[in-house]
C-alpha cells in the first residue's frame, strides 16, 4: 500500500485503538510502604498485545509491507526491528522500494520470561512507528488492588472506571492527531465499528458507505477490513 506523505501514515499508524482491544495491568505498587491496614494499592497501566500491533500493520500498510527481525541487545535484553516498505519516487514515477527500520529493546519479564521480552521488545519498536504511543500519555492514579497469593490484581469493579479514563483520553488527544477531514472520519468509524452489535455491522457499513468510499485507499481497506472482522 502506498501513501500520499508520510504523515498520514503516521497519522493511521498512530490511531487510538477501541477500548475493547486494551487491556490493564497492575503497576507499581505501596506493598513495601504502606503503613498497616492501609489497603495495597497500585497504578493501572493500559497496554494492547503484540497481536493488536500485528493487525494495524497488516491493516495500514499490507502484510507485505512490513517486516521484523531481533537481534541482541545489551546484555540478557533482545532488540526487534521494524521495517516498513516505503515507495522510491524518481521524476513523479515509482522507480522501487526501500525498506525504513526502527528498533527497541526489552528485558526478561516475570512472567514467560522469553517470550515476554519478545512481545515487548515487539510492542516497543512498534511505538517508535507511533503505534500505542498515545498510551504513554494516560495518566491513571492509584487504585485499590486485590490479592491473591503474593499476585495483585485489579478489581473487576473498577475496570468501568478505566475504560472511562481510557475512551475520555481518546477524545481528548483525537484533534491534535491529524488535521484532515478524513482522518478524523477515519479514525470515527474505527472507533465506532466495534460498538456495532454484529446483527446490525451490514446496516452500518450500508450507512457510511459514501464516508468510507471516500477514504483514501489504505484508510478504506483498514475499515473495510475492520467491518469484515465484525461480521465473521
Amino acid at each position: 500500500m502506498n501513501w500520499e506523505n508520510q504523515q498520514d501514515l503516521f497519522d493511521a499508524l498512530a490511531a487510538p485503538f477501541p477500548a475493547e482491544e486494551v487491556s490493564w495491568r497492575v503497576g507499581p505498587t505501596n506493598e513495601r510502604y504502606r503503613s498497616e491496614g492501609e489497603p495495597l494499592k497500585g497504578k493501572p497501566l493500559c497496554y494492547i498485545d503484540a497481536r493488536a500491533v500485528m493487525d494495524r500493520l497488516d491493516s495500514v500498510v499490507g502484510f507485505d509491507g512490513w517486516q521484523s527481525n531481533y537481534t541482541p541487545g545489551v546484555g540478557a535484553s533482545i532488540v526487534c526491528n521494524i521495517s516498513i516498505k516505503f515507495p522510491v519516487i524518481y521524476n513523479g514515477q515509482q522507480v522501487g522500494h526501500e525498506w525504513v527500520w526502527k528498533g527497541d529493546g526489552a528485558g526478561a519479564t516475570d512472567m514467560e520470561a522469553d517470550k515476554g521480552a519478545l512481545s515487548d521488545a515487539f510492542k516497543r519498536a512498534a511505538v517508535r512507528w507511533g503505534i500505542g504511543r498515545y498510551l504513554y500519555e494516560l495518566k491513571v492514579g492509584q487504585v485499590v488492588l486485590e490479592q491473591r497469593g503474593k499476585t495483585a490484581f485489579i478489581p473487576k469493579e473498577t475496570e468501568p472506571r478505566l475504560a472511562t479514563l481510557y475512551q475520555e483520553h481518546v477524545r481528548k488527544i483525537q484533534p491534535v492527531i491529524g488535521v484532515n477531514a478524513y482522518r478524523q472520519a477515519y479514525r470515527l468509524l474505527i472507533g465506532t465499528i466495534n460498538t456495532v452489535a454484529p446483527a446490525d455491522i451490514a446496516a452500518y457499513a450500508k450507512a457510511n458507505e459514501a464516508t468510507i468510499a471516500g477514504l483514501p485507499a489504505a484508510m478504506r481497506d483498514h475499515v473495510l477490513s475492520t467491518i469484515h472482522k465484525r461480521t465473521v
